[in-house]
């Protein structure tokens, strides 16, 4: 059963991949009522269906976002933070460049898009909705991704602290960890291994995501905050 959203806005970042989290979880959000303003940024970018392209690694991107969306609706309801930094560093090879844009793409830009938010949300209209999404990092090890691991280590955390300071303001936070999705990023025999550790027999999809996402920020999860979900299909490790 769907969760109707309507009169919900919704600001989606990272939204601009087809085959990506973030436009099934925009395609989603549309289809159950909601305003949904997408961000994203980078090589798909000019796509019809993204009204905002900012680099969140620079420390006005977040304000930006959510501003724009602010203009365009009047009003902000719910934020999922769906963009992410990919790192191919590991110990041997990590800079501190690379980890500096890790943290500032996926760590300070969350922390900053959930200050904006907070800012322009109308306590009046109540149900607050920020959702993060971190990774499979408290779970396994994942080797040759360091600043990932970081910055995503540094999501998963922050988001007790913070649904804690945002409560008062009846704004509830949550994270993700959606596991191996196939968005096109693995081939060959690593597709073939991820794929063997499921149960189900296959990888996630983007439209196994997407519900959950509609659903923590519906009205009727109300009572959920300070999680992080493990969403990923039951992924052996």
């Amino acid at each position: 059963m769907g969760q109707r959203l309507d009169g919900r806005v919704v600001v989606v970042t990272g939204a601009n991949r087809r085959d990506g989290i973030g436009f099934a979880i925009v395609r989603r959000l549309r289809e159950e009522g909601a305003s949904v303003f997408a961000h994203g940024y980078g090589s798909e970018s000019g796509d019809p269906d993204v009204e905002i392209e900012v680099d969140l690694g620079e420390p006005d991107g977040p304000a930006q976002v959510i501003e724009g969306a602010f203009a365009r609706f009047g009003a902000v309801d719910a934020l999922v933070v769906n963009h992410a930094c990919s790192s191919g560093q590991s110990l041997e090879t990590v800079t501190a460049e690379e980890l500096d844009r890790a943290w500032a793409v996926n760590g300070r830009a969350a922390i900053l898009l959930a200050q904006a938010f907070a800012a322009h949300h109308d306590e009046a209209r109540g149900n607050g909705r920020i959702v993060f999404f971190t990774s499979g990092q408290h779970l396994g090890p994942m080797p040759g991704e360091l600043p990932y691991v970081a910055s995503k280590g540094a999501v998963h955390q922050m988001t007790r602290t913070l649904a804690d300071e945002l409560a008062g303001r009846g704004i509830n936070v949550n994270a993700i960890n959606p596991g191996p999705v196939d968005t096109g990023w693995a081939a060959g025999d690593l597709h073939e291994r991820v794929r063997s550790a499921f149960p189900a027999g296959r990888w996630g999809r983007p439209e196994d995501i997407a519900p959950v996402v509609t659903w923590l920020v519906s009205t009727e999860a109300g009572w959920i905050t300070g999680q992080v979900i493990d969403a990923e299909g039951g992924f052996r490790r």
